[in-house]
């Protein structure tokens, strides 16, 4: 498979993966991993980092590692994007019965996207 392909598929493939998570989590559906997360301390924070800052990390390949200047900071396309995903995906969660708006989960999304994306190249 070429890396082009790559550079579509993964993020991509990633992001369906994220998408029925989130799916799994709004009709209420707590399955076994769900449960096992639940049950160990802190686990659901974790689990926001790794999620999005993996998210991150395939989104920033697929986009080359592309980069813009922000407030004196150079920060990765791809890692903006996650965020403002994880920003509204966390907002919602508002006026959803099955979900709790957390501003902690977002922090956890944050730390995720930002260790991931040091990785450059």
């Amino acid at each position: 498979m070429r890396v082009n392909n790559l550079r579509v598929i993964l993020p991509l493939g990633f992001f369906i993966f994220i998408a029925f998570i989130i799916y799994l989590a709004d009709t209420a559906d707590y399955n076994f991993a769900f449960r096992v997360i639940g049950n160990i301390p802190n686990g659901d924070k974790f689990m926001h980092g790794l999620l999005y800052g993996v998210m991150a990390l395939l989104l920033n390949y697929g986009l080359n590692f592309k980069s813009k200047k922000i407030f004196g900071f150079n920060m990765q396309i791809g890692a903006m994007i996650v965020l403002t995903f994880a920003g509204l995906e966390e907002i919602t969660q508002y006026w959803l019965p099955s979900r709790t708006c957390d501003v902690f989960d977002f922090v956890a999304d944050t730390v995720g996207v930002v260790l991931f994306s040091l990785y450059r190249r």
